[in-house]
């Protein structure tokens, strides 16, 4: 029995993408559900592990670290000896990281349950409403994101090889097709993602394929 326990909800694109972490890296782990919608995150059993109340929290034999992208880069440093999921060049490390965060602090924490409850109760956003809201967040950073793909044209996201980058955007992607977004202006993007979703890592990840999907 494995040590490594990932906490997460199937549909949270910050699991999502420790999910595929993990996968890439060949790193075995039992995943045990937190139930957003149910308001598990706010349980004092996992605040007492998890202050910030959010997922995912991945617990690798005793050490917790949240945050995806932190625990992406953990998990790098923690298992050199496993595929690495940031080039070695600072250069191309850099361009990674910027795709990356692009993704993780600019488009997804505008579309968390969190920000949608707080539009539903505060301003009386139907579902209609704060999707059309996530939709406009994530066009803003698709905009951006599909200049910088067409400037340096490769197979993933930034290079031959699945990075960081392609991490966070196939989970950005899922989001973006299940808002309802069209994406006909993101050529680029919807090459990458379909190449990523043929990959064994990026497959099993899907939240289609966890145990607590609804």
């Amino acid at each position: 029995m494995t040590d490594r326990v990932l906490y997460g909800y199937f549909r949270s694109s910050a699991a999502y993408r420790v999910r595929i972490a993990l996968n890439l890296k060949g790193l075995d782990y039992r995943y045990q559900p937190i139930n957003l919608l149910k308001g598990e995150q706010r349980s004092a059993e996992y605040l007492a592990i998890n202050p910030h109340g959010l997922v995912p929290l991945l617990d690798d034999d005793g050490v917790r670290i949240a945050q995806s992208l932190a625990i992406c880069e953990y998990l790098d440093e923690a298992y050199p000896d496993t595929p690495p999921l940031l080039p070695a060049n600072p250069a191309a490390r850099a361009r990674v990281r910027s795709l990356a965060l692009a993704i993780a602090a600019d488009i997804h924490p505008l579309q968390n349950t969190r920000v949608g409850k707080y539009l539903q109760t505060e301003y009386g956003k139907d579902e209609e409403g704060k999707a059309e809201w996530i939709r406009h967040w994530i066009r803003v950073g698709f905009d951006a994101l599909e200049r910088q793909l067409a400037e340096s044209p490769s197979r993933y996201a930034a290079g031959d090889e699945p990075t960081l980058a392609d991490i966070c955007l196939l989970p950005q992607v899922f989001s973006a097709r299940r808002f309802g977004l069209d994406l006909t202006p993101y050529p680029n993007i919807v090459r990458v993602a379909d190449e990523l979703e043929h990959l064994q890592a990026f497959a099993e990840a899907h939240p289609s394929r966890q145990p607590d999907t609804m």
